[in-house]
């Protein structure tokens, strides 16, 4: 009895602390921010990287649209790296006015195709650059918002990446949990001047800062991102979020893909929380970064499918086998999360799609439980995602 109360005493101060931490971010990212004006009005030259592994359904389209932006095409280039594709596919994209990288690796990863890529660009061609997934769509206006960041003194930007697909209930459940990311830690940080998130994808840096810290990127799971967005921090550069640049990016509508895309973010965060925890704390010890600090402290955050699974099961659990202070006490942390989700999603997803999605919330948690089982714990490597889902006038 005595080990129950002790282990029920630290779960309920970890994950009630985590809830915390979850509530007070989405209730900030619902404050309103203003934009930090532009110093002046320079037309900075852009590179739009396009790193594609496989990706012969959705490419075409993606480079297509990519072009249109309302900002002068001469000063963006679009380039597509294109990992093991089809003939047929790189002639089409080589019909297009954007450049294409072939790049092949016995192992691939993002980070190789970029690095390899830079290496062959010229040193002083590009002010910015910008990276996408190759799902992704941009509004029209996407490079010139983010260009006003630069000209504001921002080295660092994130657009703000939503669903182009709702369709399904694993594709409505990762388009909210995007959303959800969204306002907690990219709204709710910046509203009290911490950074953004990175996401990997609709985000841009500096072209020099990019490629010298690219260079020392070599990531074998997932992570590409996260590496690059803990060195920013740990240097101290600030991260910005235009929630009013978009991103189009595809959600996932299968279970299998679903669950694996999941297991990567939870072989990430436990690489990166091992590696870095420590010397955030004492980076925030000795130099006052909050900033990194507080990304290594979301990294010892349960992930948020896993949070909410464990706090239901603790609520049923109490309220059979525990005294009824317990019950009370994990039911009130349950209920907060799921008001932090709540405040967080977007009232346009609001519907009879949103409630199947819900429904089907056991099954994904179970699925990526058992999934993380079979693929060995949390250092599996499970591949990257596919993408399949294609605009009808992508094909035009």
């Amino acid at each position: 009895m005595i080990v129950f109360e002790i282990l029920n005493f630290f779960l309920v101060l970890y994950l009630g602390a985590s809830v915390l931490f979850l509530i007070s971010y989405a209730i900030l990212g619902k404050f309103h921010r203003k934009i930090k004006k532009p110093l002046n009005s320079k037309k900075n030259r852009f590179v739009v990287f396009i790193p594609a592994y496989k990706e012969d359904a959705v490419i075409y389209g993606v480079a297509k649209k990519a072009l249109n932006q309302d900002y002068p095409s001469e000063l963006f280039d679009i380039i597509v790296i294109a990992d093991s594709f089809q003939q047929k596919t790189l002639d089409d994209l080589n019909l297009l006015p954007i450049i294409v990288k072939e790049v092949s690796f016995i192992k691939s990863t993002k980070a190789k195709a970029l690095n390899k890529t830079m290496e062959e660009l010229p040193e002083t061609l590009y002010d910015i650059a910008l990276i996408l997934d190759a799902d992704n769509v941009l509004a029209l206006d996407f490079i010139a918002k983010i260009n006003e960041s630069f000209n504001a003194g921002f080295h660092v930007v994130q657009g703000h990446r939503t669903a182009k697909n709702t369709k399904g209930a694993f594709a409505m459940l990762d388009a909210m949990s995007e959303e959800i990311n969204n306002n907690i830690f990219s709204k709710g940080h910046r509203a009290i001047g911490l950074s953004s998130r990175l996401v990997g994808s609709g985000m841009a840096v500096s072209y020099q800062l990019f490629k010298e810290i690219m260079k020392n990127v070599d990531v074998v799971v997932a992570g590409e991102d996260k590496e690059l967005e803990l060195t920013l921090l740990k240097r101290g550069y600030k991260i910005e979020y235009r929630d009013d640049a978009i991103c189009y990016d595809e959600k996932v509508s299968q279970s299998e893909v679903f669950n694996n895309q999941r297991i990567r973010w939870i072989s990430a965060q436990f690489h990166y929380f091992k590696k870095d925890f420590l010397t955030a704390f004492w980076h925030l010890i000795i130099k006052g970064n909050i900033d990194y600090f507080d990304k290594a402290f979301q990294m010892m955050l349960p992930p948020r499918l896993i949070l909410h699974g464990f706090l239901f099961a603790a609520v049923i659990i109490a309220f059979f086998l525990s005294p009824e202070l317990y019950f009370y006490v994990w039911l009130g942390i349950f209920l907060v999360n799921v008001l932090s989700y709540a405040i967080s999603i977007p009232r346009r997803f609001y519907s009879i799609e949103m409630v199947h999605a819900f429904m089907s919330l056991p099954q994904a948690f179970f699925g990526v439980f058992i999934t993380l089982f079979k693929a060995s714990g949390v250092n599996a490597n499970v591949g990257h995602t596919t993408h399949t889902y294609v605009d009808e006038e992508d094909t035009n």
